[in-house]
């Protein structure tokens, strides 16, 4: 059994600034609580092919792994998907203008866990849900209060 977590929300800014402040990871340790830093392997900005290492804390542990971009469409969609570690992932960044000059968000995070982690899909999916819950509210507050 795979996880496969879909969190949305609605921020108060535009489009562009909301997708342009995701689409820089380099912010990620600003929203996303469990990110400790985001190294970058190469040079800016960020485009298809593109290598961040990032350093994060999930379930009580360390986590080190690469995610490389593998899609983006300018403020509209951007995937990043890496293979390492005990949890493969895919992550997905959509925006869309909504009424106004609000963006409705979502981020996908998709995986095949493997080991022990693979048999305990079900609980990683409920942790992944409630951390996105918690980092999209959190974006949401940051860019806002700009």
């Amino acid at each position: 059994m795979g996880v496969d977590v879909l969190t949305e929300v609605v921020i108060d800014r535009p489009v562009v600034v909301v997708a342009e402040y995701v689409t820089d990871p380099s912010h990620a340790p600003e929203w996303y609580a469990n990110i400790e830093s985001v190294r970058w392997r190469g040079e800016l900005p960020v485009v298809v092919g593109a290598q961040m290492e990032f350093v994060a804390r999930f379930l009580g542990r360390r986590l080190v792994y690469t995610y490389e971009v593998t899609e983006l469409n300018a403020h509209h969609r951007l995937v990043m998907r890496t293979a390492q570690g005990p949890f493969p992932m895919e992550t997905t960044y959509e925006w869309a203008p909504i009424v106004g000059a609000a963006t409705r968000m979502t981020l996908r995070n998709r995986g095949e866990p493997s080991g022990l982690a693979g048999m305990a899909a079900p609980l990683v999916s409920a942790a992944v849900r409630r951390a996105n819950a918690k980092d999209l509210a959190t974006l949401k507050t940051l860019l806002e209060s700009r």
